[in-house]
């Protein structure tokens, strides 16, 4: 152990001392650790991010929130969601009124706007003075008094206000409470949610341990030349290994550090970074300890690892390294037990386990990780047999076809990263493309049109591209809003409802609920023009009442004399009843958003009182022409100033679950970072190789090379092992990602996805190509032939 303790402590001395060449090779390790180093400390600060997220949400909802009706107090205040959408980015805003002097403000505001004032967040204020925000300051008619400071605000980026209103009241939907700060223990990730967060992060992490793996190798050839003088003063070669040890260990302690200084840069500008829509305070980016010490622990083991793997090929012998002999041909057994093993425990625990059996998340995540890693070994192998053989062409191409010949290695290694890269970011697509259908549902979203589809089959109305929904039954308010939007720039038609439900009291008392409950009816109120949004109505007057049906239903429900009694708004019964007309004319239904039918009662304004349903929602539906490209934000607009309450949503073909799309913007996030790494990882390896050829690149210049044809040859040099990676990373990527959905039972929705990220490789080495241009001009001068 002593002996192993001064070998470590030489290899040491050697990674900080030996001039300008010593310093630069540890410089070049240290860079490439500490890049990978940020990215892990980064992904060790998610946690963190999430939980300062949540406390804020948390210390922002209101508290002791009850319905209208509460009791007013001196502290309480009256509140209402007033949120919208602009240009696709959502708008959160909420309108008060304080019942006394001790009503507590949000967080981050000093004390509740008055009537007609409102609190912006900065993003929101900078938004609206922006050129294109004219349409979003329309539709807030509040004069500006003040910030919401950094405690209210979920991120730097969000848009948030709180405005004044005079006239709220709970007659307009409003609730009462009396402060802010409550806890919601967040429902628990399904099992196929967890799935894919192990998966990203197998798949975001793995090729930043195999580029870590490669940062420790730069220099290679000049570490194995100084271990031979080595030996020849008498070092053995147990002590030769112990030092190449020590030095790995200190150039990847040196990147730890460098890592860590990265990091604490990079995280004060976290607030001006915004990726697919979030960004985070810097107070919120910390690392958690525990991580930390993993992250530590396994860039140091991955460092002695790969120095101690490199030289399992490379007998360093004291009159010198037998490394400059015809290289022996890699052999291909080993190379495939790992991604052999991954796959096969994916379709065993498949096959085993059954379809319907519960989803295992350890085999997914030891299947993958095996597969990914297991590419990394094959690549070597194939840019070796895919350049063996090939012979002529220009200039160029030989001396990178040659160059791949004789020590193809390094390029292969370094070109890893963006291999598993690749067929990590195809499984991941695969997956969730596979699992959309099952956090997918029909409803209104917040969202992009989509395009007009005219009349569907057999003459039915299209649905409405938008809706404009206001809580409380409000007659007059949906004629203010049929006359506003029907002026609006871009809409073509609308239609304005009152709309609830009922419980039938007759269908109850013959016994045709369910047991404990009567059978429930949707009750609409508009004029004849809205309810023929519904159904085929041929005649219709004011004081007409329709029961709305389906070819296929013949509920006893919504029968003409049925007695219904209308909801109040909390679910139970009102003693308010309505009788269905007998005289009630039975009418189609149409065919509504995914195939579902408008069934039930419809009514005219002069046969139902819409003051009588309690529970109702005031709806405007819009239909829109779509030559107008911003006809959202002026319906928004228009809503907006007749009802600040308003919420204005479009129809999605599909409405994803919201877990669903939070963890997919995560692994978006991650995959981003990671193929930037990548870029920069392959940039600092290429820069190593150029610089380990600086000899060889000064006598080709003094032969007569010209520096054109040597830009190309490092271009091919590095392009060929990338499109063989590519070719692996598509065909691992597509396997991993079918019998994975095998595995979660869910089908293979796309076998194309792929062009994408074979397009991100190729612009990857072009850019590193490019900015690799420079040290190679450098490094082509005479100067390189100068012999020490």
């Amino acid at each position: 152990m002593r002996a192993a303790g001064r070998s470590l402590a030489l290899g040491a001395r050697f990674a900080v001392s030996g001039g300008r060449e010593g310093w630069i090779r540890t410089a070049l390790t240290a860079l490439g650790v500490g890049l990978g180093v940020t990215l892990l400390l980064a992904a060790s600060s998610v946690p963190g991010i999430v939980d300062g997220r949540t406390a804020r949400s948390d210390a922002r909802a209101v508290t002791a929130s009850e319905s209208g009706g509460a009791s007013r107090a001196h502290g309480t205040f009256l509140h209402i969601d007033a949120s919208t959408e602009f240009h696709g980015r959502p708008v959160t805003g909420s309108l008060l009124r304080a019942d006394g002097a001790g009503a507590a403000p949000p967080p981050g505001v000093r004390a509740i706007p008055k009537p007609g004032t409102m609190v912006v967040s900065p993003a929101l204020r900078a938004l609206i003075n922006s050129p294109g925000g004219e349409l979003l300051k329309e539709r807030l008619p509040f004069t500006d008094a003040g910030t919401v400071a950094d405690p209210g605000l979920l991120d730097p980026g969000e848009l948030l206000y709180y405005a004044g209103d005079s006239a709220l009241s709970p007659d307009r939907g409003a609730h009462r409470a009396h402060g802010y700060g409550t806890h919601h223990s967040g429902e628990p990730l399904g099992p196929l949610l967890v799935a894919s967060i192990a998966l990203g992060c197998v798949v975001l992490l793995v090729p930043v341990m195999v580029f870590i793996g490669t940062a420790v190798r730069f220099g290679g050839e000049r570490r194995d030349r100084r271990l031979a003088a080595l030996r020849l003063v008498g070092a053995d070669a147990r002590a030769a290994r112990w030092m190449a040890a020590g030095e790995a260990l200190t150039g990847a302690a040196v990147g730890l550090a460098a890592g860590g200084v990265f990091f604490w840069v990079a995280r004060h500008f976290a607030g001006g970074i915004r990726l697919w829509g979030r960004s985070a305070f810097p107070s919120d980016v910390r690392p958690q300890p525990l991580l930390v010490l993993l992250v530590v622990i396994a860039v140091l083991v991955t460092s002695v690892a790969a120095a101690l793997l490199a030289l399992r090929s490379v007998s360093i012998e004291p009159l010198g390294v037998v490394r400059d002999a015809k290289p022996r041909s890699r052999r291909l057994w080993w190379r495939l037990v790992l991604p052999v093993a991954g796959v096969a425990t994916l379709v065993l625990t498949h096959r085993f386990a059954g379809r319907d059996a519960p989803l295992h998340v350890v085999p997914i995540v030891v299947g993958s990780a095996l597969a990914l890693i297991g590419l990394v070994g094959l690549l070597p192998w194939l840019v070796e047999k895919s350049v063996a053989r090939m012979r002529g062409g220009p200039v160029p191409w030989q001396l990178a076809i040659r160059r791949l010949q004789l020590s193809g290695g390094s390029t292969s290694r370094a070109i890893g990263g963006i291999t598993v890269a690749v067929a990590g970011a195809i499984l991941l697509q695969m997956v969730f493309a596979g699992m959309q259908d099952s956090f997918a549902h029909p409803d209104h979203s917040t969202g992009s049109l989509p395009a007009a589809t005219g009349r569907a089959a057999h003459g039915t109305p299209r649905e409405a591209d938008a809706t404009a929904e206001v809580s409380g039954p409000d007659i007059g308010l949906a004629r203010r809003l049929a006359s506003a939007l029907g002026r609006t720039e871009g809409v073509s038609a609308v239609s304005t409802t009152v709309e609830s439900y009922a419980s039938s009291l007759t269908a109850a008392a013959e016994g045709k609920g369910d047991g404990h409950s009567a059978p429930i009816t949707s009750v609409t109120v508009g004029d004849c023009a809205s309810l023929r949004a519904f159904a085929h109505i041929p005649v219709c007057r004011d004081g007409d009442t329709f029961v709305s049906r389906t070819s296929a239903r013949m509920a006893v429900e919504d029968r003409p004399g049925e007695v219904v009694a209308l909801d109040d708004g909390d679910g139970a019964s009102h003693a308010a009843t309505f009788t269905v007309p007998s005289s009630a004319r039975v009418v189609t239904a149409l065919r509504g958003w995914e195939g579902e039918s408008h069934s039930g009662v419809l009514a005219t304004p002069a046969a139902l009182d819409a003051a009588r349903l309690h529970g109702a929602r005031t709806v405007a539906r819009v239909w829109l022409h779509g030559q107008v490209p911003d006809a959202v934000e002026h319906v928004r607009t228009t809503a907006g100033r007749l009802e600040p309450t308003v919420r204005v949503s479009t129809l999605l073909n599909r409405a994803r679950d919201r877990q669903y799309a939070s963890v997919g913007t995560g692994l978006k996030i991650g995959g981003t970072a990671v193929m930037a790494l990548i870029a920069a990882s392959l940039l600092v390896s290429q820069v190593e190789q150029l610089r380990e050829r600086r000899r060889l690149l000064s006598v080709l210049v003094a032969f007569g090379t010209r520096r054109s044809t040597l830009a190309w040859s490092v271009l091919w040099q590095t392009a060929v092992p990338v499109v063989v990676g590519t070719v692996l990373a598509v065909a691992g990527g597509l396997v991993l990602g079918k019998v994975t959905l095998d595995l979660m039972a869910e089908p293979v929705k796309t076998w194309w996805m792929f062009w994408p990220y074979a397009g991100a490789g190729a612009a990857v080495v072009l850019l590193v190509t490019l900015a690799s241009m420079p040290p190679l001009w450098r490094l082509m001068r005479p100067e390189g032939l100068r012999v020490e």
